[in-house]
């Protein structure tokens, strides 16, 4: 195996990457009130309209609008209380011309009626009497039946991701389940001689697995369910063995280490050995996480990232993610936040190469600065210590100090 089969440029070798997959999503129908998250199998249409009765969106008295056509507080208009509506009930009369009748906030309007006087405008001069201090319009104050949606009207489209004003919509309409895509299965395997697990202590020469908990949060936050496989040596048969175990079981396969230019690179030779066609991307011209291997084997995608925990997660941020949401079915992406701040050091960058700077937002008088937070690719806390990225593209030589940059949260 070469040192790099052909370095790519990011969109290029995520492109080659899409390009051989064909994802169907699978249909899961779960808990409304468990689904935030969660991305629609298919559109979701209103079984009734909603709301589904004219009602009042204050305290006041439902009136006909006509009836107060004229109405100053120099010259009131008089009507007759008809009666109260009473709270999640039918009012249980009609409002003839030229009477009202005490209405609170989400209070169903009688027949007849067809605005509602705030009681802020009226003055209660007999029991059975109030002036009208103010007029109003046909159809103040009131929400008409169907007026935030028709029956049958489709509310949320299919590939949608359910935020919280979606749980309520659906509830609102009394879905309490709702049919979803299947969150996909993301095999996670470490490998490296110098590996060892998290509770372990360590001797000198070993480190402790980050990548495989990274990039679990990173599923989990995705939309994804992590399954780890724990740490593999740096040899052919035993990684061989758990990658066909995780691709068997999995829908997607991610190995971390192992896919840097060295004698040691076992991770190509074991993933063009899963299915065909194999290794489709062996090296992407981005800074860091250059030895990235980029495969699809028997329909599913195997992803090669490398062992520095920094690499590994920003390269997953950008790759796992599209893998993920056309596992999903996301038809409808949601720009990363981001924040504009000015850049405090120049940042040289190669030509051809697309750089990944993590920085460190600071607030001041004339809005955020951009702080680069320097660190090696293997050293986790440079991320924990910054709030973002700045990217600088392939095209570009570099950013200067107190130039504007969009900033994307992390």
């Amino acid at each position: 195996m070469p040192e790099f089969l052909e370095l790519l440029p990011p969109p290029e070798a995520l492109k080659r990457l899409m390009d051989h997959l064909q994802p169907q999503p699978r249909l899961e129908e779960v808990d409304t009130i468990q689904a935030l998250g969660r991305v629609t199998y298919d559109g979701v249409n209103a079984p009734h309209a909603l709301p589904s009765f004219a009602r009042s969106t204050v305290d006041g008295f439902s009136v006909r609008a006509e009836d107060t056509y004229g109405a100053t507080e120099a010259l009131p208009a008089y009507l007759r209380v008809a009666g109260e509506v009473p709270m999640g009930k039918v009012a249980g009369f009609a409002l003839p011309k030229n009477q009202c009748a005490l209405i609170h906030t989400g209070g169903m309007l009688p027949d007849g009626a067809n605005a509602v006087v705030m009681v802020e405008y009226t003055q209660q001069v007999q029991v059975d009497e109030v002036e009208i201090l103010r007029a109003v319009a046909l159809g103040e104050n009131v929400l008409k039946a169907g007026e935030d949606v028709a029956e049958g009207q489709e509310v949320i489209p299919g590939g949608i991701r359910l935020r919280p004003a979606e749980i309520g919509g659906l509830m609102a309409l009394g879905l309490t389940r709702v049919r979803v895509s299947q969150q996909p299965r993301v095999g996670i395997i470490s490998s490296g001689d110098e590996v060892v697990p998290p509770e372990q202590e360590i001797k000198p020469g070993q480190v402790r697995d980050v990548n495989a908990y990274t990039l679990s949060a990173l599923t989990q936050d995705l939309g994804g369910v992590p399954v780890r496989y724990g740490i593999i040596p740096d040899r052919v048969k035993p990684m061989r063995i758990m990658a066909e175990k995780a691709l068997q079981e999995c829908d997607v396969v991610v190995i971390t280490a192992g896919s840097s230019a060295s004698t040691r690179d076992l991770t190509a030779e074991v993933i063009n050995a899963l299915g065909t066609p194999g290794v489709l991307v062996h090296g992407v011209e981005v800074r860091p996480g250059k030895p990235t291997i980029l495969a699809v084997c028997n329909g599913k995608p195997v992803i090669g990232l490398p062992g520095n925990p920094v690499s590994a997660l920003v390269i997953a941020s950008i790759v796992v993610t599209k893998v993920l949401e056309a596992l999903l079915g996301v038809r409808r992406f949601t720009p990363a936040p981001s924040v504009q701040a000015r850049l405090t050091l120049n940042l040289p960058s190669q030509a051809g190469r697309e750089d990944w700077i993590p920085v460190r937002l600071v607030s001041g008088p004339e809005g955020y600065q951009a702080e680069p937070v320097f660190g090696k690719s293997n050293l986790i806390f440079t991320l924990v210590r910054a709030n973002g990225f700045i990217r600088i593209p392939a095209d570009a030589t570099g950013l200067h100090a107190g130039q504007q940059v969009e900033v994307l949260l992390s």
